[in-house]
């Protein structure tokens, strides 16, 4: 599913227990909110990018009809961690608002990738422990960095996180997100240093030398190039590295139009074929690098491989170190549950060709079918999440409380 618009609502989602009512905020891209009441959880319509003041004062009304139309008012807000979301400002700023000062509303923060795992979970009626993979593009850390390429051990309440893809920078922020070559510049930095200008590679060959200068400077200094284990920017770069898409004119269009050359290889010769990578454990936390797939790639390159089988092969590697993680957390914690979520995962191919190998290997496999795979399904993992943190301390909703739950800094 990759919207649950105004076909779907008001439909609830039974979540088959009981927790107190919640409104859950939702992320900044592909907006929804959640609402809880009893044992059903009210997703709103698509709202969009919240962006703008306009989509904001639209979020802000449908809001409120939802309010209405359920007879709900929340003792409890959950939102993103991401301090710059208006979805999470428009949280805080509930919080402090004077009509809710006599209800004691309590303000949780819910990591963005947790509340992608839940989502699934949650779609799928599974309760307990399991294996969260969480791939999109942008998800804001408990450690400040941006994930996006995530291996959790999850329930509803709790989290660790127990595997991700190797930091690389993201030089110029956002603006790497619209300009994928960045990425390419970035992950070929990162693998073979200043040496990859000398390659000859149809890559090299488009840009201005100076402005690849600037772009390794920002790196060196550390000038906005924050550092992310994001899926989606290694999608980015690879189809940017192979000649498919530099600059993108609408969202995830470099991942899809990578996706688009893959399906191009038919038959069952390239099945097994797949790029070298590397894992290593690092404090508990299994770390995929990805400097090797690049390697192998900038290979085919030198040897004039057809996009189709790199973007192919590409796809075979991604779908195979997933199984790997998931095989050694499996030797490490017993749990044989995985729960796929995250926009990566709209990727049909990807998410086939995971399945399969997980399934293969006696996994027993969640992905979404009532709920986006994507931002838009994150508000109700969010409001599941809140409830239990909440629940854990004892309190009852609207009640003077002198316990605290120290889940964000509002500082």
């Amino acid at each position: 599913m990759i919207r649950r618009s105004r076909g779907y609502i008001p439909l609830p989602i039974d979540l088959e227990f009981e927790i107190p009512q919640v409104l859950a905020c939702g992320g900044e891209l592909k907006n929804t909110f959640c609402l809880t009441r009893g044992r059903y959880a009210f997703l709103s319509q698509h709202i969009g990018d919240l962006k703008n003041w306009e989509s904001l004062r639209f979020y802000e009304r449908s809001l409120e009809h939802f309010k209405r139309l359920f007879s709900i008012e929340p003792g409890i807000i959950a939102h993103d961690l991401h301090p710059e979301y208006l979805s999470t400002k428009y949280a805080v700023q509930l919080k402090h608002d004077m009509r809710y000062a006599i209800c004691d509303m309590r303000l949780i923060g819910v990591q963005h990738h947790h509340a992608h795992i839940i989502s699934c979970m949650v779609d799928n009626g599974v309760k307990g422990k399991v294996i969260g993979v969480a791939f999109d593009g942008t998800g804001y850390g408990t450690d400040g960095k941006i994930w996006g390429g995530e291996f959790l051990i999850a329930d509803y309440r709790d989290f660790k996180r127990a595997g991700h893809l190797k930091y690389i920078p993201l030089p110029g922020g956002d603006k790497a997100i619209e300009e994928p070559y960045r990425m390419a510049i970035s992950y070929l930095y990162q693998t073979l240093g200043k040496d990859f200008q000398k390659l000859k590679l149809d890559f090299n060959r488009k840009w201005n030398k100076n402005k690849v200068q600037i772009l390794l400077k920002m790196i060196d200094k550390d000038i906005n190039s924050p550092l992310t284990s994001s899926m989606g920017r290694l999608f980015d770069a690879v189809s940017s590295l192979i000649r498919i898409c530099d600059i993108s004119s609408y969202e995830a269009q470099a991942a899809i139009e990578l996706q688009q050359e893959a399906e191009k290889v038919t038959g069952s010769r390239l099945q097994a074929t797949g790029y070298k990578y590397k894992i290593r454990e690092e404090k508990g936390i299994f770390i995929v690098d990805t400097r090797p797939i690049i390697l192998g790639i900038v290979e085919d390159l030198k040897k004039k491989v057809a996009e189709p089988i790199i973007a192919a092969k590409f796809h075979n590697t991604v779908a195979e170190f997933t199984l790997d993680v998931c095989k050694r957390l499996k030797k490490k914690t017993g749990i044989d549950r995985v729960a796929l979520s995250g926009g990566v995962f709209q990727n049909r191919l990807l998410l086939d060709k995971t399945l399969e190998k997980l399934r293969k290997n006696s996994f027993i496999c969640y992905t979404h079918s009532r709920v986006p795979t994507n931002d838009g399904g994150i508000s109700l993992g969010q409001a599941v999440i809140a409830a239990k943190k909440y629940q854990a301390t004892g309190c009852k909703p609207h009640v003077a409380c002198r316990k605290s739950l120290v889940v964000y800094d509002e500082r």
